[in-house]
C-alpha cells in the first residue's frame, strides 16, 4: 500500500539550486514548503547507480537517514536516440568543468557527439525524472515522468536551466528555456512525476 505524507514541509535532498527552485515553483502554490539539503548542511551522497532510479534512492535515503526525516529526491537527465540514450543519468557530469557545472559545455558537447555520430536532425529526444520519497525506516515510493521533444542548435532562450535551451517538447515551437516557468511547468518531466506523488502520497 502507498503511504502517504502527513504535512505541509519537505525536505528536498538536492544541492542543485535550479532543481530547487524548480521545484519551489511547483509546490509552494499547494501550500507546501520546500527546505533543500544543501540549506540544513547535508553532505552530498556519491551518486554510484547506473539508472535513475538508483541514484534518486541513494540521496533520498541519505537525506532521510541524517535528518530523520521523510525526503524528496530527483534524478533526471537527456536522453537522445541516436546517442544510445546518452547522456542519460551521466546528463550532469556532461557539464562538469573544473569540479563545477557548465551547461553550455554539456550542450554544446552533445551538438558534437550528433555530428559525429551523423545524425541529421530532427534529433529525438526525451527528458526524464525520477522522484524518490524515502522515510527514516527505509520505505520509499517511486514516480517516474517524461516529456519528448527535438534537440536545436544553435540553443534557444535564457530561462530555465540544464539543457532547457537546447530542448523543444512535442507540439510545441518554443525551447523550455524561451517559456515562462509556468509554461514550462505544466509539462515538464518534473512536474508530470510531481502530480503522481502528489496524488498518491499527499494528504
Amino acid at each position: 500500500m502507498t503511504r502517504r505524507l502527513e504535512g505541509r514541509r519537505l525536505l528536498f535532498a538536492t544541492h542543485n539550486a535550479g532543481k530547487l527552485e524548480e521545484m519551489r515553483q511547483l509546490l509552494e502554490p499547494r501550500g507546501i514548503e520546500i527546505v533543500s539539503s544543501a540549506e540544513l548542511g547535508l553532505a552530498e551522497p556519491a551518486e554510484t547507480e547506473d539508472t535513475f532510479v538508483g541514484n534518486a534512492r541513494i540521496k533520498a535515503h541519505s537525506a532521510a537517514s541524517a535528518t530523520g526525516l521523510p525526503a524528496l529526491a530527483d534524478d533526471s537527465g537527456l536522453c537522445v536516440d541516436v546517442l544510445g540514450g546518452a547522456p542519460g543519468v551521466y546528463t550532469a557530469d556532461w557539464a562538469e568543468v573544473d569540479g563545477a557545472r557548465d551547461f553550455a559545455v554539456a550542450m554544446a558537447r552533445t551538438r558534437k557527439a550528433l555530428a559525429a555520430a551523423g545524425a541529421a536532425a530532427p534529433w529525438v529526444a526525451r527528458f526524464q525524472c525520477v522522484l524518490v520519497l524515502a522515510w527514516p525506516d527505509g520505505h520509499d515510493e517511486v514516480f517516474k515522468g517524461s516529456v519528448v521533444g527535438e534537440l536545436v542548435w544553435p540553443i534557444r532562450g535564457a530561462d530555465g536551466h540544464g539543457y532547457d535551451p537546447m530542448f523543444v517538447p512535442e507540439a510545441r515551437g518554443l525551447t523550455f528555456a524561451e517559456m515562462s516557468p509556468e509554461e514550462k511547468n505544466k509539462i515538464s518531466h518534473r512536474a508530470r512525476a510531481l502530480e503522481m506523488l502528489l496524488a498518491r502520497c499527499f494528504t
